[in-house]
C-alpha cells in the first residue's frame, strides 16, 4: 500500500473513532477536517504553559477550530499571531493584540480574517513557534493532516522566506485518541516537536529534519492553480529549489 493510501486509512480510522466515541466537537461531522475535539481548550492551556510558548513573541497558528483557544491565549498574552488564509486562498493575516482589543473574536476564523492586517510576504516577522492542526500524530513527531498539504506549504513558504528555521519549534494540539503508533513520512512532511493533549504535553525529540523549502516536484499543476497565494509566490520567486 502506498504512502497516500496508508495516510488516508489513518485519517479515516481517527475520524471514525472520534465520531463514534463522541470525542468530536463542533463543527461535525469531523470527516475531512482537522477535527475539533472535547478537551481542545485544555490542550491549548497545556501548550501555553510550555517554555516554547511562553518565550515566543510571534506564533504562526493554523486557522482551524481546535486551535482557536491557542490563538486566543497567545493574543491575551500579548503575542503577535500569524494566521494563513484557509487553503492559502489569500495572504497571511497578522493579529496584533495591542491593536485588537477583542481577543476572543480575533481568535475565531472569521474574526482573524476580518480584524487581522493582511501582510505581504516580506512583512512577515520572524516566527518563534509554529502550531499546526493534525488528524493524527505519533509520539516521535510524525503527523498527518486532512490531506490537502496546506500546513506543509505554509511551513515551506516561511522557510523559503527565512521567517522560520530548522530550530523553530513546531507544536500541535490533539486529543489523546489521535496519537497513533506509526505514520508514513514523505520528504515534504513537517514533523512536530511538541504534542499537547488534554492530558499531557509530549516532547517528541524528533530526529528527522523538516523540509528546507518548497518541493516543486511534489506539486501538481492543479494544486498550484487552485492555491492563489502559492501560485503568486512561485511566480514571484521565478525559480525555486526542486522542492514542495
Amino acid at each position: 500500500m502506498g504512502y497516500a493510501l496508508l495516510k488516508e486509512e489513518i485519517r479515516s480510522r481517527i475520524w471514525k473513532l472520534m465520531e463514534e466515541a463522541n470525542i468530536a466537537s463542533f463543527p461535525r461531522p469531523v470527516y475531512g477536517r482537522i477535527p475539533n475535539f472535547k478537551g481542545a481548550e485544555a490542550a491549548a492551556i497545556n501548550l501555553s504553559r510550555t517554555h516554547e510558548f511562553i518565550q515566543a513573541k510571534t506564533i504562526k497558528v493554523n486557522p482551524d477550530s481546535p486551535q482557536r483557544k491557542v490563538r486566543e491565549i497567545a493574543l491575551t498574552q500579548g503575542k503577535i499571531v500569524l494566521v494563513p488564509t484557509p487553503r492559502l486562498r489569500g495572504e497571511f493575516h497578522l493579529l496584533d493584540p495591542v491593536k485588537i482589543p477583542d481577543h476572543r473574536t480575533a481568535s475565531t476564523i472569521s474574526g482573524a480574517m476580518r480584524l487581522g492586517r493582511t501582510v505581504r510576504s516580506e512583512e512577515i516577522p520572524e516566527v518563534d513557534l509554529i502550531v499546526v492542526g493534525s488528524v493524527a500524530v505519533t509520539e516521535s513527531g510524525d503527523r498527518v493532516g486532512k490531506g490537502e498539504g496546506y500546513s506543509e506549504l505554509e511551513y515551506a513558504i516561511l522557510r523559503e522566506l527565512g521567517k522560520v528555521k530548522e530550530t523553530t519549534p513546531v507544536a500541535t494540539t490533539v486529543h489523546s485518541s489521535q496519537i497513533v503508533d506509526r505514520i508514513p513520512v514523505e520528504p515534504f512532511d513537517v514533523s512536530v516537536d511538541i504534542v499537547s493533549t488534554e492530558a499531557r504535553v509530549i516532547y517528541t525529540h524528533r530526529t528527522r529534519r523538516n523540509p528546507e523549502g518548497i518541493y516543486v516536484n511534489f506539486l501538481t499543476p492543479h494544486k498550484i492553480e487552485s492555491t492563489p497565494y502559492l501560485k503568486a509566490y512561485l511566480a514571484k520567486r521565478g525559480n525555486v529549489r526542486g522542492s514542495l
